[in-house]
């Protein structure tokens, strides 16, 4: 039943044109990685990892999200997605930095909403899905420092685990490969608190295989300033985080119908962060809320984080 109503609801839709990328978002979620919390380690041991987002937004133009060829005149999610992994610094360096591994496995909630417009009206959709989303693996992960200035390059990969079925409106995981090679560098300086980030990175995707669909690659930047204040054990950070992200190519493959046209938004946001080290152990946790206030082509809404690392 699904399967023909599907195909009812392509052939009513047959004529909608637009342009949009599939789902209208991929893998790399803005914001994610901005601040010192996110910097490449660059002292030996376990870092444990603890991520939550939440995400309320919507996208009020027509976008591909069902296969085959279903088209939504408007679409709105509602998604939290909670993360824990870790990741092993080496003794040993790799062209005098330090060399990580690590893993991040998800797990999501989320909701979503749809409406198709029809020759006979509106038709509204509604589907929700949980559960283990898109795994991240990192299998490189370099850190220099020099003073108070660190470097870094990692090369996230996200890997196709989460469920996915091309009849279902709200989907845990992608269905394709991404590859997000970063940049980052950092300034912190312990005598007056102040540090500073910046992370350059391009994601790199893989082809939906049930859709025929591939979704362009995206440029993303983002950057962060805080001013650590001593608070009892440990420091209080306050500061501001802010992202960009172009796609630089367009959609592409048999199943992308409504074209090449590529996405963008712009975000900024407060950041509060408290960190506290030991002889033995140390550990950061980091808030932020990071609106969305120049998007096109893709959701637009609210980014609510809240991050935990701690290193033994």
């Amino acid at each position: 039943m699904r399967r023909l109503l599907v195909g009812i609801l392509a052939v009513l839709a047959a004529h909608t044109s637009a342009l949009a990328e599939e789902s209208g978002y991929g893998h790399y979620a803005p914001g994610l990685a901005a601040t010192l919390i996110d910097v490449p380690p660059t002292t030996p041991g376990f870092y444990g990892y603890v991520n939550a987002v939440s995400y309320e937004g919507d996208i009020n133009q027509p976008v591909r999200v069902l296969y085959p060829g279903v088209v939504v005149s408007s679409l709105d999610a509602d998604l939290s997605v909670a993360t824990i992994g870790g990741f092993y610094t080496f003794d040993q360096r790799i062209a005098n930095a330090f060399f990580s591994v690590g893993v991040l496995v998800p797990f999501y909630d989320m909701k979503v909403n749809g409406k198709i417009d029809t020759p006979f009206g509106q038709i509204k959709l509604s589907d929700k899905a949980s559960g283990i989303g898109d795994i991240m693996l990192v299998p490189a992960m370099l850190g220099w420092k020099s003073g108070n200035v660190s470097f870094g390059v990692s090369l996230p990969v996200y890997l196709p685990t989460g469920a996915y079925d091309p009849l279902t409106l709200a989907n845990i995981g992608k269905n394709y490969l991404t590859v997000d090679p970063t940049l980052s560098i950092s300034y912190s300086n312990p005598t007056n608190g102040f540090n500073a980030s910046a992370f350059l990175g391009v994601t790199l995707n893989t082809q939906n295989t049930a859709t025929q669909y591939q979704s362009g690659s995206l440029l993303h930047l983002e950057a962060s300033a805080q001013q650590l204040f001593p608070v009892g054990p440990g420091f209080v950070g306050v500061g501001a985080e802010g992202f960009y992200l172009q796609q630089i190519t367009d959609d592409s493959g048999s199943g992308a119908l409504l074209g090449g046209f590529r996405g963008s938004t712009v975000g900024l946001g407060p950041v509060l962060s408290y960190a506290v080290k030991t002889e033995k152990v140390s550990g950061t946790i980091e808030a932020k809320w990071l609106p969305e206030f120049e998007t096109e082509n893709r959701m637009k809404g609210n980014f609510f984080w809240l991050k935990g690392v701690i290193h033994f």
